[in-house]
């Protein structure tokens, strides 16, 4: 027993190194972290409009969403284009050759009109405090009481997240 002590106290003398002195240099570790976005859409469907029945004198209303994951402390704005049929300022859904109007708004209440800040309403802004996904309410209003013909309307808005 008494050997095989020895022979590990020698075994850590000779395989420990012996140094007459050191030096010291940090090493330096980077990295960037660059601001990146996504985004998807969930479609607002308005569903049946009836000219002169139900909305003779109510607006139809839906709701959609647009959903975005930025790095974390990103500063963007999220915009919603004019769609493919705009005229006068009003967005409006087309079948064939007839349109029907509708206006997409970024609160409940629909008094602030949602859009690029150059042809009508006005940007979202959005800070992400995470990565995580968030979904963003899109509300819409087909207004009241339009002579419109029997078809089926639809139209596209490009959703677009700056930063």
């Amino acid at each position: 027993m008494k050997r095989s002590v020895l022979f590990l106290i020698a075994l850590t003398v000779v395989s420990t190194p012996l140094f007459a002195a050191s030096k010291n240099a940090n090493l330096d570790i980077s990295a960037s972290v660059a601001a990146n976005c996504t985004i998807t859409t969930g479609p607002v469907a308005f569903g049946a409009y009836d000219p002169v029945g139900a909305n003779a004198a109510a607006d139809l209303l839906a709701t959609g969403s647009v959903t975005v994951a930025c790095t974390k402390g990103s500063v963007t704005t999220i915009d919603l284009g004019n769609g493919g049929n705009l005229a006068a300022g009003s967005r409006r859904m087309a079948s064939g050759t007839d349109f029907l109007n509708y206006a997409l708004y970024k609160d409940a209440a629909r008094t602030q009109v949602w859009g690029t800040g150059l042809a009508g309403g006005t940007t979202m802004a959005y800070n992400a405090a995470t990565k995580a996904s968030t979904a963003v309410s899109v509300y819409g209003t087909v207004p009241q009481n339009q002579d419109v013909t029997v078809g089926a309307y639809s139209d596209v808005v490009l959703a677009t997240i700056n930063y």
